[in-house]
């Protein structure tokens, strides 16, 4: 059995397209404790992406001690600030703006997990720059988007009409929505190649 431990319809999405089947039970870790704790002892963006990952992961593998289990987590880095969700379409906002004509940094990590044991991680990075673009560019992106953006760390989907905000992209597609699919895809055919000859019955 492969299990995702993550609610995010992007990273389900992606699994789905690659044409895995597999369950999603969300973890119940308190994100912003361990991210406080860990800060705490000087770990950057990539710290915290690797340690929420491999959090979700174990949590979901203690329940489900057979399967194996996917747990994935982004970060944001603008210089040596770490920007989180945004709870509010005003506070995406402010976060576009505190982005605007900026280039800032992605960090995607991704573990696989069986039991106690943590199997596999991996963490890539990718780097994008934003146009100095208008308010009411901003505004009608936000207007276009809705509370979609309110699920991304950088208050944008690249996959939707906030590639309109963007000058440059630098880095693999897959680690800016979320999931280095490329990098699981090989670990699943070296610890887990069982999963990858599941059918789907639909």
């Amino acid at each position: 059995m492969l299990i995702l431990a993550s609610k995010s319809e992007t990273r389900r999405h992606l699994l789905e397209s690659a044409g895995l089947v597999f369950e999603t039970h969300a973890s119940s870790i308190n994100e912003r404790d361990l991210e406080a704790q860990v800060e705490q002892n000087g770990a950057d963006a990539r710290d915290v992406a690797t340690l929420l990952a491999g959090a979700k992961a174990r949590a979901v593998a203690a329940e489900n001690p057979s399967a194996w289990v996917i747990g994935a987590d982004q970060t944001l880095s603008l210089g040596p600030d770490r920007m989180n969700k945004p709870d509010s379409l005003d506070a995406a906002r402010g976060q576009l703006d505190r982005l605007r004509g900026k280039t800032h940094r992605l960090h995607a990590a991704v573990v696989l997990a069986r039991g106690d044991n943590i199997v596999w991680s991996s963490i890539e990075t990718a780097e994008l720059t934003m146009r100095k673009f208008s308010d009411s560019e901003r505004d009608l992106v936000l207007e276009l988007e809705g509370e979609r953006v309110l699920g991304s760390v950088g208050s944008y989907r690249l996959e939707g009409p906030s590639i309109r905000l963007f000058e440059r992209v630098s880095g693999d597609y897959f680690t800016i929505l979320g999931l280095p699919l490329l990098a699981l895809l090989e670990a699943l055919r070296e610890f887990a190649p069982e999963v990858l000859d599941l059918r789907h019955t639909s």
